[in-house]
């Protein structure tokens, strides 16, 4: 694939024009030699270990933030609560999810989500919202520091070795691919035990053992069980769905990386036309790539989100009574799973915890990308080849 043309002319339109201040330093760019003519030199790439720093501290401070959110996101998708919701409904009056309209469902949905979020603190304890922000941001921050890791370089050494230096649509595909399945593997066991230790609660509630007979002590106890009862390998349950779920941040990679070089074209018109750039024009270019960041998650979690119920519902674990009287598990694997949940409660099951999770992950996406920016700022890197 080749560069932009629009993008490409507007670029070797700097040639011979006057050199604008550097973002990161506030001084001119080095001046280089080409063919008789002067020429902007580009900011500085940034280093590898910078795509590392900077991924977890955006990932840290996304997840303590929208954590309440993630919470009940989990819930919400398990199928404990979704049999309460169901048993509600029906004493209320109101038909099943199949039977209601889009609209209907989504109006439905929206209120059941903000009426379980004043409901947790009300019943549990604000401290309730943030359970599991320890394991979570155990998980979070290596895995936002491997995934942008791998990323930022993925991408750096795919250009400079088969595109000529540049990069492209084709270069971001690949490379959040590959980072994005370096990431579940090396972290789906953490993922695991911080959803298991969310929904917790609500499975003491469900065997009658009161609201303090819980299975797991902490994590380090949840981890231990888990390897007992299922093995090293039940440390990956789901990992099949986080495979499937690399689709949603290789899209949004994809889209957040093509934003931002139209956003990059706007200021080097602005370098173009000799002039120096003012707050508000830092002000509007910040504004853009939040928004681009935001806009990207949005449209890759819509596309993608059912891969996030049957990843939850694979890390649950639920057990249910063989025709022999044997229990076994509910759900054995990622084509079963999304059978038995459309069959039993239908499509809209597999957009349970919609809501939550958007309000979540537009916001964070925001926040962690552009803390992430932010950061290789800081270190006078740029996050480009």
């Amino acid at each position: 694939m080749t560069a932009n043309p629009s993008i490409a002319a507007a670029r070797s339109s700097i040639v011979d024009s006057p050199l604008p201040q550097s973002r990161e330093t506030g001084e001119a760019y080095p001046e280089k030699a080409q063919d008789g003519a002067l020429v902007k030199a580009p900011p500085p790439v940034a280093k590898s270990w910078a795509h590392f720093v900077a991924g977890g501290l955006g990932g840290m401070t996304a997840a303590t933030l929208t954590c309440p959110l993630d919470v009940l996101k989990t819930r919400l998708q398990s199928d404990f609560y979704q049999s309460q919701l169901t048993a509600s409904r029906a004493a209320r009056g109101i038909p099943p999810l199949s039977q209601l309209s889009y609209s209907r469902t989504a109006i439905l949905h929206i209120r059941e989500t903000f009426q379980i979020l004043t409901a947790i603190p009300r019943n549990e304890g604000a401290r309730a919202l943030f359970k599991g922000l320890g394991p979570n941001l155990v998980g979070v921050v290596p895995a936002r520091a491997i995934n942008f890791y791998a990323y930022g370089n993925g991408k750096r050494i795919l250009a400079q070795n088969f595109n000529d230096g540049k990069e492209a649509p084709w270069v971001h595909l690949l490379a959040a691919a590959a980072s994005g399945m370096l990431t579940g593997t090396a972290t789906n066991p953490i993922w695991l035990v911080k959803t298991r230790l969310q929904l917790d609660k609500s499975r003491a509630e469900k065997t009658g053992s009161g609201l303090d007979g819980r299975k797991y002590k902490n994590a380090l106890d949840c981890t231990m069980q888990t390897i007992r009862s299922e093995g090293i390998r039940g440390l990956y349950r789901g990992l099949s769905a986080s495979y499937l779920g690399v689709t949603e941040s290789t899209l949004q990679w994809v889209l957040y990386e093509r934003m931002k070089t139209y956003i990059a074209l706007r200021e080097e018109r602005i370098a173009i036309a000799g002039r120096q750039r003012t707050s508000w024009d830092e002000a509007i270019s910040w504004s853009l790539k939040l928004g681009a960041a935001g806009s990207a998650k949005f449209v890759a979690a819509l596309i993608t989100y059912p891969h996030e119920v049957v990843r939850t519902r694979l890390r649950q674990a639920p057990v249910t009574t063989a025709l022999d009287g044997k229990p076994q598990l509910k759900y054995t694997g990622l084509a079963q799973c999304f059978k038995l949940v459309w069959k039993e409660e239908g499509m809209a099951a597999l957009y349970g915890g919609l809501v939550p999770h958007m309000l979540r992950v537009v916001p964070s996406a925001a926040i962690m990308f552009g803390m992430y920016e932010a950061t290789l700022r800081f270190l006078g890197t740029d996050s480009g080849v």
